[in-house]
């Protein structure tokens, strides 16, 4: 099938997410190596975005295809009622890399999925039904997952599921209460959250759902201080703490895990993404030994199909070995800082860019009208136009893919890159901000 056969079929028959269905020709990929995408008329693109923050051991892994494959062979799927090599395999070698007691796991087909079981599993062992989650936050698509979301991507699932509240997180660079630096700004934001919790009533309150690195939401990495203090918080009120590592888990952030870098354990984390980098669906909730005392002796009544698929297992148990063998987790900790170097560089070049924020190989470029006064340029929810379409559209011309929105540029590159690679992505962005500084 030519490529225009199959842009004709997906005009007539693909619903695309989060978007006007429209009809467009879309670019068909239709292989990928290493770091690099081609399209079916032989275009070459360097995936800076490791697909949808996913493809984090890099595309086309002979050892992931092979486990794959070779698990092909003996059993594709059994139902969740039966254990399967690969499950319980997998299921130890997370326990083995999470911190503290996270030693229990359940399998689930993605990151919302394993959100929606969070949120049961905290309300049913606590006996308490409220739940908080910050603004300029995601946690998925689905009805519990996109309403802890802390943006515009949850308005339209309204009013929601009940029992679910906001706070501020830090955003330093543009504090919620007007703070200017980062220990006043964090300061303040943990202190209203306690006053909330106060005024809330503690004992209504199941858990605190956060991003440890604020993810699609513009990537903020908070304080330590205000981590620990959210963790002292759940613990002096009996709440659960939630953490999020669908994207900043598996290295992306320099370390195996985004909570890694503040030295707190929480009661429930959930993952995905590069659990399996994406070769095969698969998500996971983990909980400690306080959750498991309780389910030990009450029912935990939640179930998929497909949980613990045994293709995906075999994925994800590969994809660890992976970033053991190839040492994937202290390359993303050094090429990040590498890579960190090479965008603030680019801000002496380009007075569009307000700021640069990055942990591991996982940064945002924030766009700025006016960098002195910190003037959005297309602004939350793209309240003064949609920039980043005609700045992606150009660098997907010069063969670059990443994600972008507002005024964010989301870089995320497989964790195998190099740093001629990270050179190469950096020169094309460095000539598509041209464009962004042509607007001020």
């Amino acid at each position: 099938m030519d490529t225009k056969q199959i842009q004709a079929l997906d005009k007539q028959h693909v619903i695309y997410p989060w978007v006007q269905q429209a009809a467009t020709d879309r670019v068909v990929m239709e292989r990928a190596d290493g770091i690099y995408l081609w399209n079916t008329e032989g275009k070459r693109y360097i995936d800076f975005c490791a697909g949808l923050l996913c493809v984090n051991v890099g595309h086309n892994h002979p050892h992931v295809k092979n486990a794959i494959k070779e698990q092909l062979d003996k059993l594709c799927y059994a139902p969740p009622i039966f254990a399967t090599e690969p499950k319980s395999r997998l299921a130890q070698m997370i326990s083995e890399v999470t911190p503290g007691d996270l030693n229990h796991v359940f399998f689930t087909n993605a990151g919302a999925e394993a959100i929606e079981n969070a949120i049961k599993a905290a309300r049913w062992a606590t006996g308490r039904h409220k739940v908080y989650s910050r603004w300029r936050s995601y946690h998925g698509a689905t009805a519990g997952a996109i309403t802890l979301s802390g943006d515009p991507r949850r308005w339209p699932a309204e009013p929601g599921i009940p029992g679910a509240f906001k706070f501020f997180g830090p955003y330093c660079y543009r504090c919620p209460f007007g703070y200017e630096g980062e220990s006043s700004c964090s300061q303040q934001c943990l202190e209203t959250l306690k006053t909330q919790v106060m005024l809330e009533g503690p004992k209504t309150i199941a858990a605190i759902f956060i991003e440890p690195i604020t993810g699609t939401s513009c990537i903020i990495p908070p304080p330590k201080f205000f981590v620990q203090g959210v963790r002292k918080l759940c613990d002096d009120h009996g709440i659960l703490l939630v953490v999020d590592e669908v994207m900043a888990g598996w290295g992306r952030s320099g370390k195996w895990f985004g909570i890694d870098h503040y030295d707190v354990v929480p009661d429930i984390m959930v993952m995905a993404k590069g659990l399996t980098s994406g070769y095969v669906q698969l998500g996971a909730m983990v909980w400690g030994d306080r959750l498991q005392d309780h389910f030990s002796k009450n029912p935990f009544t939640g179930g998929l199909t497909y949980q613990g698929h045994a293709l995906a297992c075999a994925a994800g148990i590969a994809n660890i070995e992976v970033y053991r063998e190839e040492g994937l987790i202290e390359k993303s900790a050094s090429n990040g800082a590498y890579l960190h170097e090479r965008l603030t560089a680019l801000m002496d070049k380009h007075p569009s860019i307000g700021e640069v924020r990055s942990r591991g190989l996982w940064a945002c470029v924030e766009l700025t009208r006016d960098r002195a006064n910190r003037t959005p340029l297309a602004d939350f929810g793209d309240a003064r136009g949609n920039v980043m379409k005609e700045l992606t559209s150009r660098l997907y011309g010069n063969g670059l893919f990443l994600f972008a929105k507002w005024d964010y540029i989301f870089i995320a590159p497989p964790l195998n890159i190099t740093r001629d690679q990270i050179d190469e992505a950096v020169a094309i962005l460095d000539d598509g901000l041209n464009y962004t500084d042509s607007l001020l």
